[in-house]
């Protein structure tokens, strides 16, 4: 097992045994022993807890009366499929290198009319008009309708994932095998992201696109200009520079809405994410709604010692017309310390002074910060006391 998906199981597992379930949680180092003698049990437990989750979760909802515990049946296999890009780095090499491949036969043309000719060549005719706000294209057989009103940026994704289904197939089949999934419904999923893949590789091709992104010192706005592409895309490709003897910097990046739900997660560094409760409310995530269009840069310091430089934005969605709704998303892009010199976003600040970075966690309940202000619960791997004056921001205290 990769060290780095060693780290990253260590995490999703004291975060399981986190659970008030378990009366005496094991400390990190028989952790670390079982994660890297036994990793197959340790993904089993992992598939066990998350099953125990999702019973929980259908109970209360039939105790309620509600019907959101259909909606619940659907966890399972779309966590099999996270899990999946999880532990590959988020970089699959098979489909990197095709994307590359399709990319690179015409490298000087922007992907929307790349993607438009590749469709033509296969004898789809193409064309353009209003389809209202919720609807990117329209296919009826050969014939594919091009919404006017959509932005050039997800419609060259749109169009490049088509291209791989229409044309990787087999290549995205083969990949689906490898995998093993236990579900059908896991293997569909698992199919549209390897699609969406594709679509990001084809659009911002590997070689070419890490170079770019080292001479402009990983400056999201340059990309986007210089790849046709949109921030988040940026943003996400960024995270999947990982191929073997030609990495780039390792990050991590994280899209949330407005509720602080991670609708999107990824990470080459040993940064994790919640994977069963909320994140930490002191990233700069969470504050970047409130500052729209601006980039807000936040060193920040986990409980292990490691250090990163986060860099977060408002991605907004408008929904073309006045009555549309808008979606509204935040991104949060980062990397270790040791990286930071690498990005734009460092100039100006004082990476030395440890005074600077911001004390965050991963979850609460496994967070063993005192007297964070904005800690929701105590961790449950302490034992907590009840002052009879209470002189700091929270009702009790922890050993």
């Amino acid at each position: 097992m990769a060290v780095g998906d060693a780290d990253r199981m260590v995490v999703d597992l004291a975060e399981a045994l986190a659970d008030p379930v378990f009366d005496a949680p094991p400390g990190m180092i028989d952790l670390r022993l079982a994660t890297n003698n036994a990793p197959a049990f340790a993904r089993a437990f992992l598939q066990l807890y998350r099953a125990h989750r999702e019973g929980q979760e259908r109970l209360a909802a039939l105790d309620e009366a509600l019907g959101s515990g259909m909606q619940n049946t659907a966890s399972s296999p779309w966590e099999e499929v996270r899990d999946f890009f999880h532990y590959t780095d988020n970089y699959i090499d098979a489909v990197d290198r095709a994307a590359e491949h399709f990319a690179m036969a015409e490298p000087d043309m922007p992907p929307l009319e790349r993607a438009i000719q590749a469709l033509g060549q296969r004898g789809m005719r193409l064309s353009t008009a209003e389809l209202g706000t919720s609807v990117v294209f329209r296919r009826e057989g050969d014939h594919i309708t091009m919404n006017a009103a959509a932005n050039r940026q997800t419609l060259a994704f749109q169009l490049m994932h088509l291209i791989a289904l229409e044309t990787r197939g087999t290549l995205l089949d083969a990949t689906l095998e490898l995998a093993r999934f236990r579900s059908d419904s896991a293997r569909d999923i698992a199919r549209v992201g390897l699609a969406n893949y594709f679509a990001g590789a084809a659009m911002m091709p590997y070689s070419r696109f890490l170079a770019t992104a080292q001479a402009e010192r990983h400056d999201l706005e340059r990309l986007a200009h210089l790849f046709h592409a949109s921030l988040e895309q940026v943003a996400h490709r960024l995270s999947t520079m990982q191929r073997a003897g030609n990495k780039g910097v390792p990050f991590f990046f994280v899209r949330v809405d407005q509720a602080g739900t991670i609708t999107k997660r990824h990470s080459a560094t040993r940064l994790q994410f919640a994977r069963f409760g909320g994140a930490c409310p002191l990233w700069t995530v969470h504050q970047a709604f409130e500052t729209p269009t601006r980039f807000l840069r936040q060193l920040a310091e986990t409980p292990d010692g490691k250090r990163y430089l986060c860099l977060s934005r408002d991605v907004s969605k408008p929904g073309g017309t006045f009555n549309a709704p808008m979606r509204r998303f935040a991104i949060c892009l980062g990397c270790e310390i040791t990286h930071a010199r690498d990005m734009v976003y460092a100039d100006g600040l004082d990476l030395s002074n440890p005074n600077l970075f911001e004390p965050i966690g991963i979850s609460c309940r496994i967070c063993p910060r005192q007297n964070c202000h904005q800690r929701s619960v105590p961790p449950v791997d302490r034992m907590i006391s009840i002052p009879e004056d209470r002189a700091g921001p929270l009702p009790y205290s922890f050993s």
